[in-house]
């Protein structure tokens, strides 16, 4: 469940992320712009497949966070298994684009939802429900 393997990342700069994926969900289901799926595929990719310290977006918004002392460390497991989650739903996303279907607007509405919720509260519902499986699965 824990990833030490990982350097702790930022919880306060996955918020700025959350308004992100907002951001470009909002793109996606409200203006013809419908490639920019592939931005939150790709980003999503690297920072819960690869780490998230390699992604400049993170790295950008964490040194944001350490500059203004809102720097409040976090395991990275669970913020990366909520990047894998986005890299899916923008994958989706970016599939449906290129097939010309409009399924891609379901993982849009859920992204544009949760990242909304966790930018305005901190609530993370990935994260939660990382942390229930394996509360689940030692039971």
């Amino acid at each position: 469940m824990l990833r030490f393997d990982i350097a702790p990342v930022c919880s306060n700069a996955y918020r700025f992320q959350a308004g992100m994926s907002f951001s470009i969900a909002a793109l996606y289901l409200f203006t013809p712009y419908r490639w920019v799926a592939l931005v939150l595929a790709v980003g999503g990719a690297l920072r819960g497949f690869v780490s998230p310290h390699k992604c400049l977006s993170y790295r950008l918004f964490a040194a944001l966070t350490d500059r203004l002392g809102w720097k409040h460390p976090v395991n990275a497991g669970s913020k990366m298994f909520a990047d894998k989650i986005a890299a899916i739903a923008g994958a989706v996303m970016a599939v449906s684009w290129l097939m010309g279907s409009e399924i891609g607007a379901i993982p849009a509405t859920a992204i544009l939802i949760f990242a909304f919720v966790d930018l305005a509260t901190g609530f993370c519902a990935a994260c939660w429900a990382y942390g229930l499986w394996y509360k689940l699965r030692a039971a």
